[in-house]
Parts: C-alpha cells; structure tokens; sequence
C-alpha cells in the first residue's frame, strides 16, 4: 500500500503506474473520499472544541449559581451531530481504505515501461542450451515411461494440474528441496522456517494478493482460510504487526512450501504435463531490510536464486520485467528462465522481487533505526529459491539419455544415496 500523502502529492506518478502496470484502480475517487475524510475530520473537531468550551461555561455558570440548562440542551445537540459525523468518517475512511487496496505499487525508476512479458529485457545469461539426448522427448513421456510421473491417477484424485511423483521421481522431488534449503541456509545465511501451508484474509491482503487475487486463489469458505499461493505469504506475515529492533536487519527467512493457485487466467496456455500445475512444491526466500540497502538485496537475492541452476548445470537467463508484466506489489521484479530441451522453451523457474515499504504498509511491519529515532517500515523482498516443477522438467528433459534414462545432476546424488541415473524397469 502506499502512503495517502505520496498519493495526494504525486497524482500523476501514481496514474502512470496504474495505467503502465494495466491495472484499474480509481484514483480520482480515491481522493474524492480523501478530501471527504479531511472535511470530516476538521467538522469533528470544530464541534467538540465547540463543545469543551461551552462546558467550561457551563461549569462557571453553576459556579456562580447560575443555570446552564440551555447552553446543556444545545449540546446535547453537538453532541448528537459528533456521534453522527462519527459514524460517517467510519464510513468513509473503511471506503478510503478499501480504495487504497486497489492501487498499485510503484514501478523503480529502473524497469522498462511494455505493454506484456514480450516487452521484458533480457540482461543476463548462463550458458548455452543442451541436452545429453539429441531428440529428447517430452518431460511427460520420459516421466510416464520410467514410472516416476503419473498424471493420470493425479488427475482422478484431484483434478488436473494436481500431478503424482512416484518412486525415483518422489526422491528426486525430496532432494531438490533438500538440496536448495541447505544452500541457502549454510551458503547464503537464511534460517529455515517451517509455516503454516494456510493463512488469514489479513496475512493474504498484507502481501497484496488480497483483494485483486482472491478469485485465484483456493478458500476453505467455513473457516475464510486460504492455501497459500507461495511461501511468500506465511514469511512476510511472521512480523505482522510488529517493530523489529534494527540491530537485527536484515533478516532473511526460507522454507519449503507446497503452493497452491487456481491458475484462473491459463486458458490457452499451454498447460500439459508439469508446466502449469494448480499445485506445485516451491522454497522460497525472504528479505526484511532496511530501506537504503534494499537494491543490493535484490541483486543478491537473484545470485542466490541464480547458483542453484548453476549447481544444477541448467542454462538460465535472467529478464528484468517491464512494467506490463510487473506484479501489483512488486517495484522491481527479475525473472530467471530455464532451458528445457524436450518442450524446446524457456522456462520460468524463479521471480525475485523488491516490494520496496508496499507490503510492509499493508502488514504493518516496522523496525526501530539503530541508535533510537522513529519507526520507520522495513523493505520486503522475496524470491523463488526455486520453484520445483519446472526444474523438475528441465532435469527430466536435458538429462535424458538416448537410451531412455534420466540422469541425475551430480549435486543432487548425494541426496539419492548416490543413485546417479534413473532407469526403466
């Protein structure tokens, strides 16, 4: 969320965000029902300072044996007509509130202005596309044909988009998460958090997925919880509320998560096999930082993110997105792409994002300055540390052999006590 006096002051920066992140949120109303509450507010006052002055009379009228009786009965009046303005600024500031929900963080100056993702800039890559195989197929034949993948029962369990690993393909699920929460926790300084996999319509609305999302995301309706849509949600929401002290920034925080997304805007994507599933396995990586620093933070969070292909000898690249394809929260966001050659396409693995103070807004996450002074709210910042399938797909797809086994990434052995090829009956 951002501040009502920046919104106030700066209109046409906030416009151009809305408009350049093609979003919809009314600004004009918005400080409609802003000035509305100022007017409000000074009418309240008037009136109870109206009011404490004519009781002073009061009391010095009895004092002097005098009646106050009608000065008493007009402000029963006031008072009525407080309690009545009362209500109305409950009323509009819940409406201001709500409006101010709808408008979008601000892009840095840095990101390109696109219209889509077709407008993303392209600044940075790890090797060249390869395969062991010369005609890999298809992540979801060799998963089918090795017995490691079942999409089928999947499906006549949950639905589609919910896959099954099974054997040599559940261990290599287990092992990749192993695998990137021992990077980051030993390599990179995260401490490991294990969250809860539901949240709250205020955790949700405090990492800004409530309320523009809410329709992609899965509700338990009796109890207003919601799966989470990545791990994200549960990590920023640890410090709801609260003022951190300063000497602790910053804080970093990972965990493995299962997310969950009704993916309501996929039709006519492509959605086979694991490359856009309602369901997915995810470690995820947060920042809480200072707000001076929280640049470098990002470029740091993206090596973080960047070294586990790396290890995995994935070719990747790294995009930075134009402000169509930008989040609603997010001031900047970098997206790593990985290369699978069964589908022949790159494939997004990963987003870093700096949410600059918008979240922190939201959720009311503060720190106090080391040395004293004023609480001022923190920087968040998140990344995927990386999100399982579509690496899953990668593996599967460049590590395939001609003979029709899989190979497993020599980072990754140690994790399958040493199995280093996954192979047909």
């Amino acid at each position: 969320m951002l501040d009502l006096k920046y919104l106030r002051a700066n209109p046409d920066i906030v416009r151009a965000a809305i408009r350049n992140k093609n979003e919809k949120a009314d600004l004009d109303e918005l400080l409609v029902f802003d000035e509305k509450l100022r007017s409000l507010l000074v009418q309240v006052e008037e009136l109870k300072k109206e009011r404490n002055v004519e009781s002073e009379r009061v009391a010095e009228l009895k004092r002097k044996g005098e009646s106050g009786d009608e000065i008493i009965t007009r402000m029963r009046e006031v008072s009525e007509r407080i309690k009545g303005l009362d209500e109305e600024v409950s009323d509009v500031r819940m409406k201001l509130r709500e409006l101010m929900l709808t408008v979008p963080n601000i892009p840095h100056e840095s990101v390109p202005i696109g219209k889509d993702e077709d407008d993303n800039v392209e600044f940075r890559s790890w090797g060249e596309p390869w395969s062991v195989c010369d005609n890999p197929v298809p992540h979801w034949e060799i998963g089918e044909a090795l017995g490691i993948l079942d999409l089928k029962r999947g499906t006549k369990i949950a639905g589609s988009g919910f896959p099954v690993f099974i054997g040599a393909g559940a261990r290599l699920v287990r092992a990749l998460i192993q695998f990137m929460l021992d990077t980051h926790t030993t390599e990179h300084d995260y401490v490991e958090v294990a969250p809860p996999f539901l949240a709250n319509r205020d955790s949700m609305q405090g990492t800004g997925q409530l309320p523009k999302l809410e329709f992609d995301m899965y509700r338990l309706e009796a109890d207003d919880l919601f799966l989470i849509p990545t791990g994200e949600v549960p990590l920023t929401n640890l410090y709801r509320d609260e003022i951190l002290d300063g000497a602790r920034l910053p804080i970093y925080h990972t965990a493995y998560t299962p997310c969950f997304r009704r993916e309501a805007g996929s039709y006519g994507k492509d959605t086979r096999g694991l490359l856009r599933l309602h369901r997915f396995d995810k470690v995820e990586m947060v920042k809480f930082v200072e707000p001076e620093t929280s640049y470098d933070e990002l470029e740091s969070l993206v090596a973080n993110a960047e070294l586990i292909f790396e290890r995995l000898d994935l070719p990747y690249r790294v995009k930075t997105l134009c402000t169509g394809d930008l989040s609603f929260a997010a001031a900047k966001c970098y997206d790593i792409d990985v290369w699978s050659a069964g589908v022949g396409k790159w494939l997004e693995v990963s987003s870093c994002s700096n949410f600059e103070d918008f979240q922190a807004r939201r959720a009311g996450i503060k720190y106090r300055p080391v040395g004293g002074g004023k609480a001022r709210y923190v920087h968040t910042l998140n990344g995927s540390g990386v999100a399982l399938a579509r690496t899953i797909v990668a593996i599967l797809e460049n590590y395939q052999t001609p003979g029709g086994a899989v190979r497993i990434p020599k980072v990754l052995q140690p994790y399958m006590d040493g199995l280093d090829e996954i192979a047909g009956a």
